[in-house]
């Protein structure tokens, strides 16, 4: 990779100024304006509250390009930011960390017909982290500080530094992009990247089947009637925190939403004696559990969902002892192509397409086009794909 400058020299004001926070419509007209006349692609970032309001809205858009300068845009003044996609139009939009950031900006009508996101492209490069300040110090020796990343950005006003702090995640940016850019292509790795981009303009946050059943804690609740407990606590829990627009484990963390649903199974009709997040909200939190408590045998929950894919791997060798070595020599030949090419093995191939393909072959295996076809079913891209299926052909042809 580039050789970085000297390190050390911190990144604390932006270079034009910190720029004033458009938050009318005339304001976010002028901005619009100012980026349509501007060259080159878009550095484009957002800010939210997470931990703090339910949700994972923008509180404030922060966006630059050479010859318009740094634009911060507050959302909650101007929630329809359309004009200024339009103004962006078909420019490469450079963002870091794109899946943190494409739901909140598209519900703000930003959406981009190209990108390039500077953490995916360090971990492609090999980067041992990827965070936006060890990439902006390694790339241009420049400090970055990032105290203000877990702030409540909703609160107004935002304070000076904090809006000095967003301006300077998009301030460098653009070199940024280039230089990696090189990189890439010195390393063999623009199309690996150019696919991976890509992937990203249509990609969209999981919906999770049973979101409650990621309650931390869950696995400690045993019997049915206690878990129906703990989904409607959530349930419970979702709707209040919607209705106050406050993260949910703000409102009540998992360990309570458990607690009560463990000293409701024991007694029934109560809840956990002395706390106050229990207390304030105790009509809700005893309705949710008199719901679990008159659900019908055959109306609750299982206590773990049945899985749709193959057994964990520790169980491979006992159950299956062919695929299981199938996979461990795959694995092997993935581990050797990772390292060789100073890149994540999980970007390679992510593990649950590569266990669902092992476990169970596809048709016309061991031919390499049709594990080809069937990784692509799992979302694995053709560099991806091009890299893997030789291995997998191999794998089944060394263990019959």
């Amino acid at each position: 990779m580039s050789d970085a400058r000297a390190t050390g020299i911190p990144l604390d004001h932006p270079a034009d100024g910190l720029p004033e926070v458009v938050d009318t419509e005339r304001a976010l007209d002028a901005a619009a304006r100012a980026i349509a006349s501007g060259v080159g692609p878009v550095s484009i970032d957002a800010e939210r509250a997470s931990g703090f309001r339910y949700g994972q809205r923008a509180y404030l858009v922060q966006v630059r390009r050479d010859g318009s300068g740094t634009w911060l845009i507050d959302p909650m003044g101007v929630p329809d930011l359309s004009p200024l996609n339009e103004a962006i139009g078909g420019a490469e939009w450079i963002v870091h960390a794109a899946t943190q950031d494409l739901a909140c900006l598209a519900e703000v009508g930003l959406r981009p017909h190209q990108l390039f996101d500077t953490e995916l492209a360090a971990r492609l490069l090999g980067m041992p982290r990827v965070g936006l300040a060890t990439v902006v110090e390694h790339y241009l020796g420049l400090v970055l500080a990032k105290e203000h990343s877990a702030a409540d950005w909703s609160k107004r006003p935002l304070p000076l530094d904090w809006l000095r702090y967003a301006a300077l995640d998009v301030e460098v940016l653009g070199e940024i992009r280039n230089l990696m850019g090189v990189d890439l292509a010195m390393s063999g790795k623009s199309q690996w990247a150019r696919e991976e981009f890509d992937a990203l303009l249509t990609w969209t946050p999981t919906v999770r089947t049973d979101p409650w059943r990621r309650t931390s804690g869950l696995h400690a609740v045993k019997g049915q009637r206690a878990v129906a407990m703990v989904r409607e606590l959530w349930l419970a829990r979702d709707r209040l925190a919607a209705e106050r627009d406050i993260a949910p484990g703000r409102l009540i963390p998992d360990a309570l939403l458990v607690a009560m649903a463990k000293h409701a199974a024991l007694s029934p009709g109560t809840l956990p004696p002395g706390n106050r997040s229990i207390n304030r909200y105790q009509r809700d939190w005893l309705g949710a559990i008199d719901r679990a408590n008159r659900l019908p045998e055959r109306d609750l929950p299982p206590v773990n969902l049945p899985s749709d894919g193959p057994p964990p791997p520790r169980a491979w060798a006992e159950k299956n002892p062919v695929a299981a070595d199938r996979l461990a020599r795959t694995r092997a030949a993935l581990s050797e192509f990772a390292e060789a090419n100073s890149v994540p093995i999980e970007n390679v191939c992510s593990p649950e397409p590569l266990r669902r393909v092992v476990w169970s072959p596809p048709p016309g295996a061991p031919r390499q086009e049709a594990f080809a076809e069937a990784l692509a079913s799992y979302g694995v891209r053709r560099w991806q794909r091009d890299i893997v299926a030789p291995m997998l052909t191999q794998a089944f042809h060394e263990v019959p």
